[in-house]
């Protein structure tokens, strides 16, 4: 625990001006951030005696070991850049709202050729008209399904419309009337575009004029005497209908809002989102946070603000936002508000009428997600730390590990090893800091000893982190193990390491126990690298499959806990999540081992021009025979290039003919050729395991 006093700045050195302000523990990790209309006054409320802070910010300020500042010009600008740096170094102290869920939005795809209707979770994208959140994605499908009738846009997958353009037949929609088949030419690029935004025209709340028109053009069918034409007009009007009820008005002066209402107690605030748009509720959506600050109501408005339309711009920020309570002061929120809008942007407090109604809804809303949420986390939370400190009883372990790192090997009969370093801080997982492995000391099959370059990797960078930060206290000059780091090639700064700027760097941070996937010998391994780097404050366990039994250290015989212990469970899960990293990991490395070629080992060529190079000649058998002069007609490649492609090629010994096995017969050898690509939808859901490979990086 540091003394605050250790790190205050002068009175004199903290300017009385509008700032941006960041606390710093011993690692140099960003800890808190925070703004000030006076930065000499705000900074100076925090160096005060201990007993008068708030219980949450008497740990923060003996949790960091310095503190520094940014001037500003306006608070408009403080509260911009205090935004900015929340989101890029993720401050432990900082309220940060989560998502209970991901929430689907009704998005149609304007950034193609012909738009597409469809459900999409995650982060928006360019070009693309979104509608919702919606709390159930059964609830846009069954909107959609009513729409269609009236507004025939195309939902296909890109690989269906491609194969329907190819063979000339439309889907099942195309044949009973809810799609218009642009995939078959029934109408042009401009009309089905037509289409997609008078379905947008309708989902933003312009309904009214779509009714009207339908009913006179039902009237004109029926006068003519056209009774077919007139049945269908009814029933497209009742359809649309009831795609406006799915939606009740809520306000009856069309008004465009977000209401935001808030639930806290002394732990914890749940915050409750209506998007209101045409005077109708068009979604709903609800966040919770731990108040590992002192704020108040006011506080967690501005924060829910940040969080809501920090990466929003346009309509997306609606022209009227109600909230419980108004930040103090209220005018850099307003401003930045209407700056992110580009038009004016009123946020108040509903006083009366229907407005007042409806907030009080959230309200209950908000009310019911904070009860719901503590029932489950009173529950897990009590879990969890059982799970801890029976890990830390079995182990004998002087305190609960905190931080759990586990590491497992993946290979295939010895090709393509690789590992997985996973951590869980809490007893919950952090993907943010998991971490893959290529072996590199060695080739072959060796669990072993690839356990052990694995740790002796990771725990090096942890000491020449250390080091930078002034951590080393042994007397050394240089970390153990710098002479290898160097000999393998490894830098000791540049792309290993990161600047020192406060983000959490990648080997930064020590756990308290280390798990690997194995028994004695993997154990072993992991413990004799530890002792070679001269680091003995850090526990080791292994847990063996075949029995699930926990083996420690130079011990004859395995630590066998309960079946029914959650310190078991949580090893196990810390165990099967490393595996299962690290078995992704050697899938994905194996596959793209596969579907190497020829042109991978030409250096300097990248992928838009091996593309290219393959488009144009078709295979690359073809491209092989081509001369220089006509590899350089590809566009983007040069003569050098074109003559660097032709030694490679050369080089390469070209691949065994295919043999047709049913016939014998030796097919035509049309290696790599250009395949049909198919490209996928607009945005796909992104499977655990893709998102996990995005955040694991690669050492």
């Amino acid at each position: 625990m540091a003394d605050p006093s250790s790190y205050r700045p002068k009175p004199g050195q903290i300017p009385d001006s509008p700032g941006v302000y960041k606390f710093r523990d011993e690692h140099r990790r960003v800890i808190y951030v925070g703004k000030a209309k006076s930065l000499r006054q705000r900074l100076a409320s925090y160096f005060q005696d201990l007993a008068n802070l708030h219980p949450r910010t008497r740990t923060m300020v003996t949790t960091a070991a310095s503190v520094e500042w940014t001037v500003v010009s306006t608070e408009v600008e403080a509260l911009q850049l205090e935004y900015s740096w929340i989101k890029e170094y993720d401050p432990r102290f900082n309220v940060k709202y989560r998502d209970d869920k991901s929430y689907p939005h009704l998005a149609v795809t304007m950034n193609e050729e012909f738009p597409r209707v469809q459900v999409m979770r995650g982060a928006k994208k360019k070009g693309v008209r979104y509608f919702g959140p919606y709390g159930h994605a059964w609830a846009i499908r069954d909107t959609v399904d009513l729409l269609l009738r009236v507004f025939p846009v195309r939902t296909c997958s890109a690989g269906v419309f491609k194969n329907a353009s190819r063979t000339g037949r439309p889907c099942l929609l195309g044949y009973i009337g809810k799609c218009s088949a642009p995939c078959v030419g029934r109408v042009s690029p401009e009309e089905h575009r037509d289409l997609a935004e008078e379905f947008c025209d309708f989902m933003a709340g312009r309904t009214g004029t779509y009714i009207r028109r339908l009913e006179q053009r039902m009237t004109e069918a029926a006068e003519e005497m056209e009774y077919e034409r007139a049945a269908r007009l009814r029933d497209d009007i009742e359809a649309l209908r009831k795609a406006m009820e799915k939606n009740a008005v809520v306000l009856a002066d069309a008004t465009d809002a977000d209401l935001i209402a808030l639930a806290e107690d002394e732990l914890e605030a749940a915050v409750q989102i209506f998007h209101v748009r045409g005077g109708r509720v068009r979604g709903q959506r609800g966040w919770v946070t731990d108040k590992v600050e002192a704020v108040t109501t006011g506080d967690l408005v501005e924060h829910a603000l940040q969080q809501l339309y920090g990466e929003e711009t346009g309509d997306s920020v609606p022209k009227e936002v109600l909230v419980p309570a108004l930040p103090e002061p209220v005018e850099p929120v307003q401003e930045w508000l209407t700056a992110r809008r580009g038009s004016n942007v009123s946020l108040r407090i509903p006083q009366r009428g229907d407005k007042k109604a409806l907030m009080e809804t959230v309200q209950r809303n908000a009310l019911q997600a904070l009860a719901l949420h503590k029932t489950r986390r009173a529950s897990d939370l009590t879990t969890r730390s059982r799970a801890l400190e029976e890990i830390a009883g079995a182990l004998d372990l002087d305190s609960a590990p905190l931080r759990i790192e586990c590491y497992d090997i993946s290979h295939l009969q010895g090709d393509d090893v690789v590992a997985s370093m996973v951590v869980f801080e809490d007893g919950l997982q952090r993907k943010g800091e998991y971490r893959r492995f290529q072996i590199k000391g060695f080739a072959g099959q060796d669990d072993v000893r690839s356990m052990h370059e694995v740790i002796t990797r990771r725990f090096r960078r942890y000491l020449v982190e250390k080091e930078k930060t002034g951590e080393w206290t042994d007397g050394e000059d240089t970390v153990p193990g710098a002479a290898e780091i160097l000999a393998d090639g490894t830098p000791l700064s540049g792309g290993t390491l990161a600047e020192d700027d406060g983000r959490p760097k990648r080997f930064a941070y020590p756990p308290q126990l280390v798990v690997v996937d194995g028994g004695r010998p993997q154990v072993a391994a992991a413990q004799r690298a530890l002792d070679e780097l001269g680091i003995d404050d850090i526990a080791v366990c292994g847990l063996a499959k075949r029995l699930e039994e926990v083996w420690l250290p130079g011990e004859d015989d395995p630590v066998v806990l309960p079946r029914s212990s959650e310190g078991l469970y949580l090893l196990q899960r810390v165990r099967d999540e490393a595996h299962r990293f690290a078995i992704t990991y050697q899938r994905a490395k194996r596959a793209k081992r596969f579907r190497s070629g020829p042109l991978d080992d030409v250096p300097g060529l990248g992928e838009s021009r091996k593309q290219a190079l393959i488009k144009h000649f078709g295979s690359v058998k073809k491209l092989r025979s081509a001369t220089i002069d006509q590899i350089c007609e590809v566009p983007g490649v040069g003569r050098k290039t074109a003559e660097t492609i032709a030694v490679a090629l050369a080089q390469a010994a070209p691949a065994a003919p295919a043999v047709n096995t049913a016939t014998g017969e030796i097919m035509e050898d049309d290696e790599h050729a250009a395949p049909e690509t198919t490209a996928g939808p607009a945005e796909e859901p992104v499977t655990a395991g893709a998102s996990d490979e995005r955040r694991g990086q690669e050492t």
